[in-house]
């Protein structure tokens, strides 16, 4: 994988949605992005209960599967634990990436909210706020509480987008595939990656 291609983190959480992170993974994987996965312990208890897709205890080994899942060339998908500190995500001085934290559970918005980084996600989360760089959330959960809804704010004032996974109906979704699509689509535009998942709003009037 050419080391001048983009580069993506990407975290998946103990909420509900893993769905939309598996899917982003084949997106970005697609767009020739080299991606560095994070999961949490909640986050494969999510993935083995909502998906087919399972995955093994080790990090080398879930690399290998999950590259396989998203038809990855050698290299071009990595996976650090939770407590790998010297990975790239862990500091300022590695790669420069957006984070993208899909699904995103409230525990994890309230750790990015407060600062706190006991483990690699949180660490790369503020990483990513001190640095400035582009920080997407996107969380599952319903109905917010006032605590959430602080957090939410407090987190979009320090530059964070919170993209709650609330897919629209006016592209006429047919399966549940489609619903996932939407928000995905959503994901690529706000990292600047091309998508033909779904159609531009008015591309259809405009043929």
């Amino acid at each position: 994988m050419a080391e001048s291609s983009p580069v993506i983190n990407l975290a998946f959480t103990g909420a509900s949605g893993a769905q939309y992170g598996l899917r982003l993974l084949q997106c970005l994987v697609a767009n020739g992005c080299r991606v560095n996965v994070m999961i949490s312990k909640a986050a494969q208890v999510v993935i083995a209960t909502e998906t087919d897709f399972r995955l093994p205890g080790s990090t080398p080994a879930m690399a290998e599967a999950l590259a396989a899942y998203a038809g990855a060339e050698d290299g071009q998908v990595q996976v650090f634990g939770r407590e790998e500190w010297f990975s790239p995500p862990a500091s300022g001085s590695g790669e420069k990436a957006p984070l993208v934290v899909c699904p995103c559970s409230t525990g994890t918005l309230s750790a990015l909210a407060t600062g706190a980084s006991n483990n690699l996600i949180e660490r790369a989360g503020d990483v990513a706020l001190k640095e400035r760089r582009k920080l997407i959330l996107v969380l599952r959960e319903t109905p917010y509480s006032e605590v959430h809804l602080e957090n939410m704010l407090k987190l979009t004032r320090m530059g964070a987008v919170i993209m709650p996974a609330s897919p629209g109906f006016y592209h006429n979704p047919q399966s549940l595939d489609d619903l996932v699509d939407f928000m995905v689509a959503r994901i690529l535009d706000h990292l600047d990656l091309p998508q033909t998942l779904v159609p531009r709003w008015g591309a259809k009037n405009a043929d």
